[in-house]
């Protein structure tokens, strides 16, 4: 991936970053999972995430515009889906830079739906070698890949939705139990 420095050169490094991030998906095997809801930028200034938005809402919604571990993280559902192999991905992630410089700028991850109900990442992890029993020995650590476990959240989410993410070669798959429309969804909802 390139340094992103524009809208246009984001748009034009995102076929490289889908056939990178193909291939990484067959390594993990999570090919089968079906869903994927959203791809996720990383930028290091306000205004690169400030020109962003605006290319983006041009041919898209803001669903979300949230304050998640201190800074606005927005999630726009674009009026035509990206593909990424067997993906149609809806919408896009952007979260405004915080204190940590990325090296690179640009296409950063991708986020699998495993609808399974899992409420915490030992559930979630369960759930997934279910799904991937191949996936064991990199839960075991006998692999290159790192795991990360997390359980963000926005202030109103009412739905739990613990993440794994694997990591490799500047690469990012992350799993989580609910969609983003629905973690959306939730917040609407009395608690």
């Amino acid at each position: 991936m390139s340094q992103v420095v524009d809208y246009p050169t984001l748009q034009a490094a995102y076929a490289d970053f889908a056939v990178k991030m193909q291939t990484f998906i067959h390594r993990l095997g999570l090919q089968v999972l079906t869903q994927c809801d959203h791809v996720a930028i990383r930028v290091n200034s306000q205004q690169l995430a400030d020109d962003l938005r605006q290319h983006f809402l041009r041919d898209g919604e803001l669903l979300s515009d949230k304050q998640i571990n201190g800074r606005p993280i927005l999630i726009i559902k674009l009026s035509q889906a990206l593909s990424l192999g067997q993906y149609h991905i809806p919408c896009i992630e952007l979260p405004y830079p915080k204190d940590k410089v990325y090296p690179e700028e640009g296409w950063e991850h991708i986020e699998l739906v495993l609808p399974c109900g899992a409420t915490d990442c030992t559930q979630l992890q369960q759930a997934l070698l279910t799904q991937v029993p191949t996936l064991a020995p990199v839960f075991a650590g006998d692999d290159a890949i790192r795991i990360k476990y997390s359980s963000p959240a926005g202030a109103a989410e009412r739905l739990p939705n613990p993440t794994i993410a694997f990591q490799w070669q500047g690469l990012c798959v992350k799993v989580h139990p609910h969609s983003i429309a629905a973690i959306i969804a939730s917040e609407n909802t009395s608690s």
